[in-house]
């Protein structure tokens, strides 16, 4: 399993971060594969991947390259870079674009596993890496950035007051599947079989949602260190396309059945209110008679606070939950990696 080595002063100074590259990033993997979890996820797809599959088309290098890049289980470190704090996608994509072409095409050797297709062996990959980052961007996850940083910025509020209440080992038990405080300073971030990783002191350790169900964890040189996730309550990114009973929309309204809908992800009144838009007047009822009813399941926390401005940037610190309990393959490899 995939082990991190984090000190609590590490851990406490954690912050939780919005990265418009790794939305980005993870947005690339669901037109990769083609197929959704959900239907939100489908639908998104069918609006998106012919335009996805006719850019490869017309790029073949392009299509060599993501292929390569996303690997079996060991992303190409240049491909998925660590976004900083705060920083823009343009930001974070300029980075992949300013790696050198060695570099880039030692990354996709290890990736590959082996040596590269002739059609890759080439100086302009950084350039079409984020030539092709940059449409997924532009053409898929931008025109809909405003409400999917409403679903991330409820995901970090909820997280936020998770950490309050129940330390730092809830919140990353439930991160996403594999991931666990063990215990002992030790957090397993992945199944994979590779060597433990001490996370160094002082070194900036952020998570960051993402609204696709795709996870991974990466890292710039011993300086900074990511954990991207799939954040709660994405369903509700298509909540105003899913039809209401037409009974229990006449039995408390269409507003509040919808919410009662979303219920089945459990979510936090906060939560509820950031993805539906609905004032906290309309949406705390239906949450509370789901919750007192055990209908659809209930909002999860006590978190019904603003979402912050910085969307969380300002750190989650709460109680350590101690003894108790990258997109990258390999670890080890020289200035980062991304594992999924």
């Amino acid at each position: 399993m995939g082990l991190w080595q984090i000190d609590t002063d590490t851990l406490a100074r954690s912050r939780f971060v919005l990265s418009p590259f790794a939305e980005t990033f993870a947005s690339l993997k669901l037109l990769y594969t083609g197929t959704g979890a959900h239907p939100g996820e489908g639908a998104w797809l069918r609006a998106h991947l012919p335009g996805y599959r006719a850019y490869l088309a017309t790029d073949p290098v392009a299509a060599l390259l993501v292929r390569a890049a996303l690997g079996r289980s060991w992303v190409a470190d240049f491909f998925c870079a660590t976004s900083h704090e705060g920083e823009s996608f343009a930001e974070t994509v300029a980075r992949v674009r300013a790696t050198g072409a060695a570099q880039a095409r030692a990354d996709l050797r290890v990736s590959v596993g082996g040596p590269l297709p002739a059609a890759l062996e080439r100086d302009d990959l950084p350039e079409r890496a984020a030539m092709l980052l940059t449409y997924v961007w532009e053409e898929t996850v931008r025109p809909y950035w405003e409400r999917r940083r409403r679903v991330l910025e409820a995901d970090v509020v909820a997280r936020t007051a998770q950490v309050s209440q129940g330390g730092w080992a809830a919140v990353l038990d439930s991160l996403r599947p594999g991931t666990r405080w063990i215990g002992e300073s030790r957090f397993q971030v992945n199944l994979h079989a590779v060597p433990p990783r001490e996370i160094a002191a002082g070194a900036e350790l952020l998570f960051m949602p993402v609204t696709p169900k795709a996870g991974w964890v990466s890292w710039e040189e011993r300086e900074r260190y990511a954990i991207v996730y799939p954040c709660l309550g994405v369903l509700a990114e298509h909540h105003d396309r899913r039809p209401v009973p037409a009974g229990l929309g006449a039995l408390m309204g269409t507003a509040r059945a919808r919410v009662l809908l979303l219920l089945g992800t459990p979510m936090s009144t906060t939560q509820l209110v950031a993805v539906t838009g609905q004032g906290l007047g309309s949406v705390g009822p239906a949450s509370a008679g789901a919750a007192g009813r055990g209908a659809g399941g209930a909002a999860a926390g006590r978190a019904v606070g603003a979402v912050p401005a910085d969307g969380g940037r300002r750190g989650a610190r709460g109680r350590f939950g101690h003894r108790r309990g990258g997109a990258r393959g390999l670890v080890g490899h020289r200035r980062g990696g991304a594992r999924g």
